[in-house]
């Protein structure tokens, strides 16, 4: 082999070799970029479950506080307890949506019933309960907010090429939105005439 030829051969050699440092390279960061994503869904997720545990533990005070007051309002009682065990055991971000939803119908029956007590309002153990509650669903809208940022941003990434193809290849599958029923988009109607 001449000087030449050794040398075009070297440097087609380094060029290839560069190219597949480059590629490998662009497939780690890629394929790393995922997994932040998908690790960020995690951990919003949890904040959403540790939201929506703070809000079930509130609850059974709260309908104990209303029941020393309204005690024979037993259906709406046993609703709340019904839909808190159902969003205990929902398992995915869909029954957990659908839990979620029912829970929210069934404390706004609630808070209903809690118009017909005039003592219950000015009680101070409710007030406080209630006040906890509505941070509560605060942090809860939050966290869904951020679940749902974190949601979008992976979808949008696993699905845009070239990192579908990386996707792909490890079997990642886009991954669903924490939405509300339709139901509860609509304007709920407030009487203050009785």
């Amino acid at each position: 082999m001449s000087g030449k030829s050794r040398a075009g051969f070297i440097i087609s050699l380094a060029i290839v070799v560069i190219i597949v440092i480059s590629l490998f390279s662009w497939f780690v960061s890629t394929r790393n970029q995922m997994v932040t994503l998908e690790e960020r869904i995690d951990a919003s997720w949890a904040e959403i479950d540790n939201q929506l545990q703070r809000r079930s533990d509130l609850i059974p005070n709260l309908v104990e506080t209303v029941k020393g007051f309204a005690s024979q309002e037993s259906e709406v009682f046993t609703n709340i307890a019904d839909a808190r065990a159902k969003l205990a055991g929902a398992e995915g971000v869909q029954e957990t949506a659908e839990s979620y939803n029912e829970m929210q119908g069934a404390l706004s029956r609630l808070l209903v019933i809690v118009e017909n007590y005039p003592e219950l309002k000015s009680n101070e153990n409710f007030i406080r309960l209630q006040d906890e509650l509505a941070g509560t669903e605060n942090r809860i809208a939050v966290a869904r907010k951020r679940y749902n940022e974190a949601v979008e941003q992976f979808n949008r990434r696993i699905r845009m090429f070239p990192g579908s193809i990386i996707a792909n290849m490890m079997g990642m599958e886009k991954q669903p939105y924490f939405e509300i029923e339709e139901s509860a988009r609509e304007v709920p109607e407030v009487d203050f005439s009785s």
